[in-house]
């Protein structure tokens, strides 16, 4: 867990909207979801963990029992031991080429889209980007539009007729990139956030492109 964001018990209840007692009586009564202790005896929760206590609260709100609740979770991480959301387990399927000249922003937003949980593939080259997309089966396309000295917007024509492609680019070609088939322009340099949130919309995995619930009659 030194690696992973850990909680406290009392920021684990404010985000669950349960009392800390209740997470107490929990973890004692059927040992399940137990969080490390601090030297301190301060019970610890990794992001895991809180997500496995959300799912008890889930259930429990659809009207199990405490008990039932937890041999339901048990049941859940034989199958799931991360215990993913619909929507990560979805972003988890997404394969992502990602084709950029700089090194630098390669590794970054390479970090920031698996971090994500999308499969990615880097390309270096025109002739990278063509091998790996034939390859692989891509879901989006991240383009430099100055890679191989300004083949960008050819990239962008050729993938965006079979996938989504977003263009980015320290120059401002956002009315090129999109004639040229892009479906999305970002402009260098941007924050990690940006490139994600935008990978996602293309992708159909925010909030922004999901279809709304229609609350039932």
């Amino acid at each position: 867990m030194s690696e992973e964001a850990v909680f406290s018990i009392g920021a684990t209840a404010r985000m669950l909207g349960v009392s800390p007692a209740t997470l107490r009586s929990w973890e004692e009564r059927y040992q399940v979801v137990t969080p490390e202790r601090s030297p301190g005896a301060q019970r610890l929760y990794s992001r895991d963990q809180v997500n496995q206590l959300r799912f008890v609260c889930q259930e429990i709100e659809r009207g199990l029992s405490a008990a039932d609740a937890h041999r339901a979770l048990v049941e859940q991480l034989a199958t799931d031991p991360h215990l993913r959301s619909p929507s990560e387990r979805e972003r988890a399927e997404r394969t992502v080429l990602l084709v950029e000249r700089d090194p630098y922003s390669a590794e970054l937003a390479e970090y920031f889209l698996r971090t994500e949980g999308y499969a990615v593939f880097l390309a270096r080259s025109t002739a990278d980007a063509g091998r790996l997309e034939d390859e692989h089966s891509v879901d989006l396309a991240i383009v430099d539009l100055l890679i191989g000295g300004g083949a960008g917007l050819r990239i962008c024509h050729e993938l965006g007729a079979r996938v989504p492609v977003l263009a980015v680019s320290t120059l401002e070609q956002r009315d090129r990139a999109l004639e040229a088939g892009a479906q999305a322009f970002l402009r260098k340099p941007f924050e990690p956030l940006a490139l994600v949130s935008a990978a996602r919309d293309l992708l159909g995995t925010s909030a922004l492109t999901r279809p709304a619930r229609v609350p039932v009659a």
